[in-house]
């Protein structure tokens, strides 16, 4: 009677194996001749379980985990923060030119060479970039979101954070600007707007190339989701919120859609 193996693989290569005890068989040693190897693999295989249980450890899926997908919709616009169509074609159309101008001066910007104080994180570097780019202070939370880095009277770039230097961005390829992104935008989910983070993700957006990838997809709709979000929770003016979040709102559809950019 065949076993259940057997049903389910019938053998390809028939051979005789003997007692089927396998207790003559040396498996610490190669094998002797071509019938003693096959003997090996039938009996390695036989002790093999049916059933494996891999032991996966949740803390270290969760430290990869770089975008948080939430399901719920875009949040509407407060009233007096629902900009005219004109203006979203104003910002349209500024993006476009920045877009344009990255792409004819970044083999001039590349050649550049960078200043000794700029150094660039590691690609894998995910808190070397937050430092990098938002500062030290916004990193560590020892001073305010909204002060801005030129009220500082001696500008000091690695508490301030570096800029998004023409000579910085063009040295980044894709898959740098595409880690970038994410790694601030999984910043940006957890904490409040700062404006180093928004001249950030105004240049990455710039620098991505279309067409564009799966991944840069989700992002810019992570992003955009955020942004409507804090834009739901503003009252009354704030310069210095409103304007980098609204044209945050308006700049991210039109990547994945020129032709339509409409407004979160």
């Amino acid at each position: 009677m065949k076993s259940d193996v057997e049903e389910l693989m019938p053998r390809l290569l028939p051979m005789e194996c003997g007692s089927g005890t396998g207790e003559d068989l040396d498996l610490s040693g190669p094998p002797r001749n071509p019938q003693e190897y096959l003997r090996q693999v039938q009996l390695e295989a036989s002790l093999c379980p049916e059933v494996v249980v891999a032991q996966i450890d949740p803390k270290k899926l969760r430290k990869k985990q770089t975008v948080n997908v939430s399901v719920a919709g875009c949040h509407a616009a407060p009233v007096g923060f629902s900009p005219s169509l004109r203006w979203q074609q104003q910002q349209v159309s500024n993006f476009s030119e920045i877009r344009q101008s990255i792409t004819r001066h970044r083999k001039h910007w590349t050649s550049q060479t960078l200043d000794d104080n700029v150094l660039m994180p590691k690609l894998t570097d995910e808190e070397g970039w937050k430092r990098f780019c938002l500062g030290e202070k916004v990193y560590l939370g020892t001073s305010s979101t909204h002060t801005d880095a030129e009220q500082e009277p001696a500008l000091d770039y690695s508490k301030m954070g570096f800029p998004p230097f023409l000579s910085i961005i063009s040295r980044l390829n894709q898959s740098t600007v595409l880690m970038v992104l994410e790694i601030l935008i999984g910043w940006f989910e957890e904490r409040e707007f700062v404006p180093q983070l928004g001249r950030w993700l105004y240049a990455l957006l710039a620098c991505l190339e279309k067409p564009l990838l799966p991944e840069a997809h989700s992002s810019i709709r992570q992003l955009a989701r955020r942004c409507a979000q804090l834009r739901s929770t503003l009252v009354g003016h704030n310069p210095t919120i409103s304007c980098k979040a609204l044209s945050l709102c308006a700049i991210t559809p039109c990547l994945k859609r020129p032709q339509h950019a409409m407004f979160f």
